[in-house]
């Protein structure tokens, strides 16, 4: 048996960053998303501000993110068939920076 599990809509095949998880249960709550994949985790420096996520770029079956906190940074697919009318839901409740 794997590891991958799925606790609403967000896969949890790797770690998530603990400060990322409350914000991809927030965009769980989005109708047009249909899966949160977390992906590598990578450090960087930076000093005490945060967890924010930042939009990347469209991907073939959604949008790509990177969530951001002060240690490190994690990179978070959307799976949407709508990526357009998601980034503005993202941007209008203020769930991206």
């Amino acid at each position: 048996m794997s590891g991958k599990h799925r606790g609403n809509k967000i896969k949890q095949e790797h770690t998530i960053i603990s400060d990322i998880l409350p914000l991809l249960k927030d965009l769980a709550e989005l109708s047009t998303i249909k899966s949160i994949i977390p992906g590598r985790i990578n450090r960087r420096k930076g000093s005490g501000f945060p967890p924010y996520l930042q939009i990347k770029y469209n991907t073939s079956s959604g949008i790509k993110l990177l969530g951001k906190n002060s240690s490190s940074v994690q990179e978070v697919f959307l799976v949407t068939d709508q990526p357009e009318q998601t980034i503005t839901l993202l941007k209008r409740k203020d769930f991206i920076k």
